[in-house]
């Protein structure tokens, strides 16, 4: 017997859900419940991932902040079980505001510090995003030049007119921008003479191990190239041994990312290396 046409591909063919389908479904439902329950109580941190000079790696250029959410014991949600689901939503929205104002704490607390922080190209047009970046602004004059808001390329390239218009504004207010994931496949290079990034963030899928990958060499030099002819800081994501460091800082690369300078950490780190220096 042949497949009744127009029956989705996951479905059996009486087109009702297999019980595993069902019971995953709705495990993703539950949590993404539990992700709006603690955004309506502000149950949510940053971690936060040194960005080191790659001439003087010890030294951060700047801080990345990754906002955790968190359920009612206290447990971190891993971001794996709800983002996919609520990156297009308001859900999605609402986290963005969370980490935006919690990267705006952090930088008004602490004035010596550079701190990025990431945002969905959707979250422009959102209202209460655009205010809490407003108010932030606007309670401490400082705040916009140590501001670095990092937007992934698939989402800018969701509304490419909007986020140039959007970036010009804010650049011309001090604040950096920063594209994350470059070069994963979603760019098109033609956007970047239009976008004017500060900072370019090379994917890590062509950094893991590239000592020892010829062709990740010659991709990532092609991708450096690219960044210096339109004036952008490099910066290598998933820096993982000393070899990998090793060779990124010979080719030029100005700053590395990853679990080998650091884990992202709750404990704010420009606070541990003071109280080490008073100790």
């Amino acid at each position: 017997m042949s497949r009744p046409l127009n029956t989705p591909d996951d479905l059996p063919e009486d087109g009702l859900e297999s019980p595993l389908a069902v019971a995953d479904r709705m495990k993703q439902q539950q949590t993404v419940d539990m992700v709006r329950r603690a955004l309506d109580d502000r149950r949510a941190l940053l971690a936060y991932q040194p960005v080191v000079q790659a001439r003087m790696t010890n030294r951060a250029a700047f801080y990345e902040a990754f906002i955790r959410i968190l359920d009612d014991r206290g447990r971190v949600i891993p971001a794996r079980d709800f983002m996919g689901a609520v990156e297009t939503s308001e859900t999605g929205r609402r986290i963005d505001v969370l980490a935006l104002e919690l990267g705006l704490t952090a930088l008004a607390r602490e004035p010596s510090i550079r701190l990025s922080v990431n945002m969905s190209a959707r979250s422009i047009g959102y209202p209460a995003w655009l205010s809490a970046l407003e108010r932030g602004l606007r309670a401490d004059p400082t705040i916009a030049e140590r501001l670095i808001l990092e937007i992934t390329e698939s989402s800018a390239m969701v509304m490419p007119d909007l986020v140039t218009v959007f970036m010009a504004d804010m650049q011309a207010r001090g604040i950096s921008f920063a594209l994350d994931d470059f070069g994963a496949g979603y760019t098109a290079f033609r956007y970047l003479k239009d976008f004017y990034f500060d900072i370019i963030k090379i994917d890590g899928q062509f950094i893991r191990g590239i000592s020892t990958q010829p062709d990740n060499q010659v991709l990532t030099q092609a991708l450096v190239s690219i960044a210096r002819h339109f004036d952008m800081f490099t910066v290598a994501e998933s820096v993982e041994t000393a070899e990998d460091a090793r060779y990124l800082i010979d080719i030029g690369v100005d700053c590395l990312q990853g679990y080998y300078y650091g884990i992202p950490s709750t404990e704010a780190p420009w606070l541990t290396s003071k109280l080490a220096k008073l100790g």
